[in-house]
């Protein structure tokens, strides 16, 4: 092999395995304990971490694993395991960031504002919704893939019955799975970063209010602030909720994992329209690149913000 190509194996074999220790690291460590209720924010996290299992064994493994045997490359069926795990997994971790993101988003408000209130999103049927649009968007990959007849590139293809029906094809799955999550997580992402400011400024107004001096103004905050806690009938009361900071640390996460996603799939989606009016086989890797590299460092973000990055399961 010539260095681009030990260059491009060494940086799929990274992308592979600590893509896979991490998402599984981050799917056991998600599991409900014994005697525990499951709680649909480890669903979330479980579910994100088997769709990028999928991509990591199904995908980046063989892809890997092909640079050694390149007769795999050339088959149908490989094509079409290829392709089909690839959309799956992408679709469904793509939705599961979308709504981990919304979750957390209410989940901090919730313990910010309502002092630990449940929230809306507390329903594991969102699950099943999205691994269903999944399977409706990946499916037919599995049946139009093969490979393109020349045995010198290491590209799949997809043959559509008709031009007209690719279009169509691309600008739903450009709108719904890419466009769309997009701004959900996007949209997200910005009431968490809003909902910290405000939580911060409200900590520092407090904090200067309290070492303020003794003045008439100050005197009568202090007294409103005091009747406010003491009147069970008022809908401001203050409530204290100890997992306030485990929220918050959590909910940064989610902040920081968001912007690798708009990074990473803003540029995913560029380039997955410019292959979509031009054949390019530069694209296409950079295309399976840039969602490893996603798959391959969002669980230890995750494992970082939930204060799971250890190997406790007890």
């Amino acid at each position: 092999m010539e260095a681009l190509d030990w260059i491009e194996l060494s940086m799929r074999a990274f992308f592979c395995f600590t893509g896979i220790i991490g998402n599984g690291w981050l799917g056991l460590r998600s599991l409900p304990r014994s005697g525990s209720p499951l709680r649909t924010s480890d669903v979330l996290f479980v579910n994100l971490a088997v769709s990028n299992l999928i991509t990591n064994c199904l995908v980046d493994l063989p892809e890997t694993m092909a640079h050694v045997a390149k007769s795999w490359l050339t088959s149908k069926e490989y094509c079409g395991v290829t392709k089909f795990s690839h959309e799956i997994s992408e679709t469904s971790s793509i939705f599961s960031t979308m709504f981990i993101s919304m979750y957390w988003h209410q989940k901090l408000v919730g313990c910010i504002r309502r002092g630990g209130a449940p929230v809306q999103m507390d329903n594991l049927r969102l699950v099943v919704v999205f691994w269903i649009v999944a399977l409706m968007f990946s499916v037919p990959h599995f049946f139009i893939a093969e490979h393109d007849g020349n045995e010198t590139l290491e590209v799949c293809e997809e043959r559509f019955p008709t031009p007209a029906e690719k279009k169509t094809f691309d600008a739903l799955y450009l709108i719904l799975v890419n466009v769309g999550p997009l701004v959900g997580i996007t949209y997200a992402s910005v009431q968490i970063v809003l909902t910290l400011l405000r939580s911060q400024k409200r900590i520092t107004d407090h904090s200067k209010g309290r070492n303020a001096p003794p003045t008439e103004e100050n005197m009568a905050k202090k007294s409103k602030a005091v009747n406010t806690v003491a009147n069970p009938q008022q809908k401001t009361q203050v409530r204290s909720n100890p997992s306030s900071s485990n929220q918050v640390r959590a909910a940064k996460s989610v902040v920081a994992v968001a912007t690798i996603f708009i990074f990473c799939w803003f540029t995913h989606l560029i380039l997955r329209i410019y292959s979509s009016f031009r054949n390019s086989v530069l694209a296409v890797k950079l295309t399976s690149f840039i969602g490893a590299s996603y798959t391959c460092f969002v669980p230890y973000v995750y494992l970082h913000g939930v204060k799971k990055l250890n190997c406790s399961w007890r």
